[in-house]
């Protein structure tokens, strides 16, 4: 995997990992279910993290070596990492941004 290939997979898969966690939220916060969001979270990022990358994988037909399966394990870790703080921040910096 080269490194343009990673930066691109984390920065699509983050985007995606953040908003599916906020919705997962807000869906559980209308029906009144508690939760953990970082469990949430974490469980949103092995879907879009491992699959999206395995996915990935498999469409550029590249093979699943030690190095590859690390790389997966890390995208992962990162985009819990970015789905636990990542939408949070961005509504932050947009309200700050507009004055509310």
């Amino acid at each position: 995997m080269t490194i343009a290939l990673f930066l691109t997979i984390l920065t699509s898969g983050a985007i995606i990992a953040g908003l599916m966690t906020e919705a997962l939220k807000k869906t559980f916060d209308n029906a009144e279910i508690k939760y953990s969001p970082n469990i949430i979270a974490l469980i949103t990022s092995i879907v879009v993290g491992g699959g999206g990358t395995a996915v990935v994988y498999i469409l550029a037909k590249i093979p699943f070596t030690v190095e590859n399966v690390v790389c997966l394990v890390v995208m992962i870790v990162l985009m819990w990492i970015g789905a636990m703080v990542g939408y949070d921040k961005l509504v932050q910096t947009v309200k700050q941004i507009l004055g509310e």
